[in-house]
């Protein structure tokens, strides 16, 4: 594979890189065979988190749980 070989050549050159190809390897190729993405989720994620550093206002969990909800319900 011609991958292969760029890993190779460029190892020395950009280790951090090519680790971190060869890690996610199976998942790169997973991408281009599916064309799925874990960017929704990871959004979702995000948005979840914003709002807990933003919740040091609320008394409990259940407050939490209701913005959380409330955000979806208005943003889909």
């Amino acid at each position: 594979m011609r991958i292969g070989i760029w890993q190779k050549r460029s190892q020395q050159y950009f280790p951090d890189t090519v680790k971190t190809i060869t890690n996610w390897f199976d998942e790169i190729i997973a991408y281009f065979d599916n064309r799925t993405t874990s960017g929704i989720v990871e959004g979702i994620n995000n948005k979840l988190k914003l709002i807990k550093r933003s919740a040091y206002g609320f008394r409990d969990f259940e407050n939490y749980k209701n913005r959380c909800l409330f955000t979806w319900h208005f943003n889909c």
